[in-house]
């Protein structure tokens, strides 16, 4: 019987915590579009003592995705998939953010549901800018963005980059949450379950940017009003993966575990407006 395989796209800040939290006893592959990125991550958790395997992948494209598959299932038994790719508005324009943030999620979930194995989990880390959306969409747009084809998502009129703006990045965040609970009935005919996280502002250097970019003093500010009143580290998304992922939460496919430290709680409160 082969090793259970851990399959990790994205080995940013999260991506490493999450592989080095669920890694342990398994055989890792871990992928990412940057080489250099991915060779300094891989020498880092291989110098840790985990069994690392790497593969360059560009997530919003199928073939691309589906190489990756492939090796993933050639390797043993993918008991785990981690997805934690994405572009923030600062690293992108909004066509980038949509190409790799929606369109990305939609090919990884639609392509590992061929490949995970019975008893398996998946994650997709979203954002909590899913939950801050200007306006609220149309039950239209809603089942568009659940149920369109990936291939064909980026054809939308709502999901043209000129219309979604500088919504983007919160557009693609919330489809992903739609993606997610759309894909845990297939994802279960297969025995296998499908979640996904919501972080807040995390110390990363992708949060550090976002921390630094036009947004960071109301980003800030939001933290203030928060509950926990502070950053979130790798660490407590790696935690919270680790209970979606595992037999914790074998009762749970389909959700979203928003994990902002409170801050879209002390929006909804009242403590201070999201930005316009």
């Amino acid at each position: 019987m082969g090793a259970n395989v851990v399959v990790v796209i994205g080995v940013g800040g999260m991506g490493q915590a999450i592989a080095r939290r669920q890694g342990t006893g398994n055989k890792v592959l871990l992928a990412d579009f940057n080489e250099e990125t991915l060779a300094v991550a891989a020498d880092l958790l291989s110098g840790q003592g985990h069994d690392i395997i790497t593969q360059t992948v560009d997530v919003s494209s199928r073939s691309s995705v589906a190489a990756l598959a492939d090796m993933a299932a050639q390797l043993g038994s993918v008991a785990q998939l981690v997805h934690t790719a994405g572009l923030s508005p600062v690293q992108a324009p909004a066509a980038a953010v949509l190409k790799v943030d929606l369109l990305g999620t939609a090919l990884v979930l639609e392509v590992f549901e061929r490949v995970i194995a019975p008893g398996g989990s998946g994650l997709v880390i979203s954002s909590m800018a899913g939950y801050m959306l200007p306006a609220p969409l149309s039950a239209e747009q809603e089942h568009a963005l659940a149920h369109t084809p990936a291939d064909d998502l980026l054809d939308l009129p709502f999901t043209d980059p000129e219309v979604a703006g500088q919504g983007a990045y919160g557009l693609a965040k919330y489809g992903n949450r739609l993606r997610v609970q759309a894909a845990s009935a297939p994802w279960g005919e297969r025995g296998a379950r499908i979640n996904s996280i919501s972080p807040g502002v995390i110390a990363t250097p992708m949060g550090q940017q976002e921390l630094d970019g036009e947004n960071g003093q109301m980003m800030r500010a939001l933290i203030a009003a928060s509950g926990s009143g502070r950053l979130g580290t790798p660490d407590d998304i790696a935690e919270a993966a680790a209970f979606l992922l595992g037999p914790g939460a074998t009762f749970i496919t389909g959700n979203d575990l928003l994990v902002d430290g409170g801050v879209v709680a002390a929006i909804r409160a009242g403590r201070l407006a999201p930005a316009a």
